[in-house]
């Protein structure tokens, strides 16, 4: 595929905190607000390793829509603050694209499905666990300073080589 930009990355394990979303795909605009809540409440985090960089983890755990955790990295230090949950994500390899601004992010997830069912790996998936998307986990790294209504940020999608 020409204009795919992308890189297999490991990512070692971390701990996010922040909020989570769960909810339909009607609702998605309450979803931007909890995302809009949590980049303002990341002074309240002391242990934020990257407070720079919101992290947006998706697993499409129901056939409506899915679960959203709107977090930051933090280290072992950080308690858990009220309202607010805790995410360990394990050490994975992952598919990085960088959405540009100004580009369907539609288009952009297209781009990636495509790629993955063209290539040696595919989506990884938790044993044992119902997924209802064709990407089931997708991870999205926001840079503070994008704008809400045209972003720029880092997909990256868990995959395993195919067996």
């Amino acid at each position: 595929m020409q204009n795919f930009h992308y890189e297999i990355v490991e990512i070692p394990a971390y701990r996010g905190i922040g909020l989570m979303w769960d909810g339909p795909y009607t609702e998605v605009s309450t979803l931007k607000k909890l995302i809009s809540s949590m980049s303002g409440r990341v002074g309240e985090l002391d242990y934020a390793i990257n407070p720079k960089v919101q992290l947006g983890l998706s697993y499409h755990l129901r056939p409506d829509g899915f679960v959203h955790y709107s977090v930051y990295e933090v280290s072992g230090e950080q308690q858990l603050l009220e309202g607010m949950v805790e995410i360990n994500v394990p050490e994975m390899t992952y598919l990085m694209v960088h959405h540009k601004k100004d580009q369907n992010i539609g288009q952009t997830y297209d781009k990636v499905y495509q790629w993955l069912k063209e290539s040696e790996y595919e989506p990884f998936m938790e044993p044992n666990v119902e997924y209802y998307d064709a990407l089931p986990i997708k991870h999205e790294r926001y840079p503070h300073d994008r704008d809400f209504n045209n972003p720029h940020f880092d997909i990256l999608i868990p995959i395993s080589k195919r067996e």
